[in-house]
């Protein structure tokens, strides 16, 4: 399952990186006489409401949210990454300090939080300003829960033999930190990775549902999935799934990759 998993990603990727290669025409290139057609030879998946290839959003869609998802889940393991470690280092209030912070942003859900941040900027923002603000805000508030495992992987790792050694050698907490425990934290956090991107890819479908991801005419998986919102146009055009379908193929196998990570399976 790991090597199917790693296999099918890796084709998605391909496929997805290469939307200029793959993708029969632009994603904002419109066929006013072909308007909501069924797919056809020139068409693979039809064309939406405005006349638009759904194949080629499909391609350009995805590109924009399997490279900028993973790009905020590296922000924000990154940034719990140093918190986590720098407060298990320091201990004392830093410690308590840092346990505060991370339980009160986690006491809020993330996604609502993100809503509510997401809902004061202006709607009518450009469709580049919406991608940096979409995924910037997914890299800045999706912290907590990642720093929440590496604190606590931190304390534990403090507490190994390894890491007594190494201060009775005369290693100042910094360089234990730097030295040893850096490497040893090394598959939490990559755990974390794999656990957080998906959770992004998730979380900008959300935003894009509801109005507050990224705007048109720049396609995303998010705003793709709206058509799904009709569902009598779904009785007439299965061929509107795919987009989910492929969503769905690309979480599972970003958790059996978090799954082997984490729990060495």
């Amino acid at each position: 399952m790991r090597r199917a998993a790693r296999i099918l990603l890796l084709l998605v990727f391909a496929l997805l990186l290469g939307a200029g290669a793959f993708a029969p025409y632009g994603y904002d290139r419109q066929f006013r006489e072909e308007v909501s057609a069924a797919p056809s030879s020139a068409h693979w998946l039809g064309t939406d409401a405005v006349g638009r290839d759904r194949w080629s959003r499909l391609l350009y869609g995805g590109r924009i949210s399997i490279v900028l998802a993973p790009a905020a889940a590296l922000v924000s393991v990154t940034a719990a990454l140093a918190i986590g470690l720098a407060a298990a280092t320091a201990g004392g209030w830093c410690e308590r300090a840092a346990a505060a912070a991370i339980d009160l942003f986690l006491s809020v859900p993330w996604l609502f939080l993100l809503l509510t941040v997401r809902g004061l900027l202006p709607l009518n923002a450009s469709p580049a300003i919406s991608v940096a603000v979409t995924f910037g805000l997914l890299g800045l508030l999706g912290w907590p829960g990642p720093a929440r495992v590496v604190l606590s992987a931190a304390k534990r790792q403090l507490a190994a033999d390894y890491v007594t050694l190494a201060r009775a050698s005369g290693a100042g907490p910094w360089r234990v930190a730097a030295t040893h425990l850096l490497p040893n934290l090394a598959p939490v956090t990559a755990a974390q990775f794999w656990t957080t991107a998906p959770a992004f890819l998730l979380a900008e479908a959300n935003l894009s549902l509801l109005g507050l991801g990224i705007s048109e005419p720049l396609p995303s998986w998010g705003n793709l999935l709206r058509e799904l919102q009709s569902v009598a146009a779904l009785a007439h055009s299965p061929w509107m799934l795919v987009p989910l379908a492929l969503l769905v193929a690309t979480l599972g196998c970003c958790e059996i990759g978090s799954a082997k990570e984490e729990y060495g399976i």
